[in-house]
């Protein structure tokens, strides 16, 4: 049987974001191929972390800058390791080629970190994002070499694949698109849906650990939401998301309407309650859980450029997509009360999911494409000279900080 390692950033909390989701898919793509998993983390467990052990699913605590994981990884031999982002390849990338040469390095990036980092220092300036921002981003050089030191990287957004191409000049048989995966969307679910008239309300959902969800929560709370409620006076919005700050509790205003609930036990149930969801995001990368999940849900929304971002391809949004405040307000409104354009939004978001994010998409090519480098894996890492060359600089600088912390600390 053959072995994949995945060493996470943190242990999967599907519940609290569309990342822990995405890692779980990823782990049961390779479980049906009949790979034996093992998950590996040096984070702290959490209260509401997945339990990993239900899904059949190894668990190991491990340290940074620590040589106990050469030897872990080395007794381990696995077939496959899986960095969850690229600060857990600078990490242990080099302890796993010194270790396991012939294991499948394979990096998965959630969102391209230094794309939604320049965007949000842009912002923050309060000035056009550039794609100069990206030339001169200390994170994206960091983040490229990771990518070109892995023999493949998942990607979750076209834009962020295309980009890597054209701006980075990263061969395209270094990368794969494999979005959120999801079942198809049958017809007969849809009666199960709370309908036009039985739903209520408007709803933001996301973790707040993640600064362009915060952002967006201020956008609402200080330019969009007064002014639908002028036109709206009995409407309500509610504020959901895991990890809410003391300053994210403060918003909380009854009186207009503004309720900030917390975390969400069920977070589809919450939206399927609603009638329209608001994701007005203003920097940010990658696809967005959110509103997939309104989709999944029937609920219609209003977001942003930045939000709908790759998700849509060619076809119609699932209700709006808006970047001026007074057009935000004004579709948000629209699909509040308007019956007939609700209901095709709706339509649309099923039509989005059916061709885009079906399972039966991804599935196998994915397997294809990873049978192909577990059997070629020499002859593959022979044309990905410049992935060789950082793998020998690598070796020669990130290995020899470790090792002094590790000395440091004893």
């Amino acid at each position: 049987m053959k072995k994949l390692l995945v060493i996470g950033f943190v242990c999967p909390e599907p519940n609290s974001s569309a990342a822990g989701t995405r890692m779980l898919q990823i782990i049961g793509l390779f479980q049906k191929q009949g790979c034996e998993v093992t998950f590996a983390s040096a984070a702290q467990d959490s209260d509401f972390m997945v339990d990993l052990s239900k899904f059949g699913i190894h668990k190991v605590a491990i340290k940074l800058n620590d040589s106990s994981f050469d030897e872990f990884v080395k007794a381990m031999q696995p077939n496959v390791v899986l960095f969850d982002r690229f600060m857990i390849e600078e990490q242990f990338g080099w302890r796993v080629i010194e270790n396991c040469p012939n294991a499948v390095r394979i990096l998965d990036t959630e969102d391209l970190h230094c794309l939604r980092i320049a965007r949000q220092k842009a912002f923050n300036q309060n000035r056009p994002f550039s794609i100069n921002d990206l030339l001169v981003e200390d994170v994206a050089k960091r983040e490229i070499a990771s990518i070109l030191r892995c023999d493949l990287t998942l990607m979750i957004s076209e834009f962020e694949m295309d980009l890597l191409q054209t701006v980075f000049k990263i061969d395209f048989s270094l990368l794969f698109y494999l979005p959120i995966l999801l079942d198809g969307f049958e017809a007969s679910f849809e009666k199960k849906l709370p309908s036009f008239e039985e739903r209520e309300g408007f709803v933001f959902i996301g973790n707040f650990l993640h600064e362009p969800n915060w952002n967006a929560v201020q956008y609402l709370k200080e330019a969009i939401w007064p002014k639908i409620l002028q036109k709206l006076p009995n409407a309500t919005l509610k504020i959901y998301g895991a990890y809410p700050s003391q300053k994210v509790l403060q918003l909380h205003q009854p009186k207009t309407n503004f309720f900030i609930m917390g975390r969400a036990e069920d977070a589809q149930e919450v939206v399927q309650q609603s009638k329209v969801v608001l994701a007005p995001l203003r920097f940010g990368a990658g696809i967005k859980g959110k509103l997939l999940e309104a989709m999944q849900t029937g609920t219609p929304s209003v977001t942003t450029t930045i939000g709908a971002e790759s998700m849509q391809g060619d076809l119609p949004w699932n209700g709006y997509v808006s970047d001026a405040v007074e057009d935000f307000v004004d579709a948000a409104v629209q699909l509040y009360t308007d019956k007939s354009i609700w209901l095709t939004s709706q339509q649309y978001g099923f039509s989005i999911l059916n061709k885009r994010y079906q399972k039966d998409l991804f599935e196998g090519v994915f397997v294809e494409r990873l049978h192909h480098l577990l059997s070629a894996i020499e002859e593959y890492r022979r044309n990905n000279f410049y992935g060789a060359l950082l793998q020998h600089h690598t070796l020669a600088s990130t290995k020899y900080m470790s090792k002094w912390i590790e000395a440091k600390n004893k």
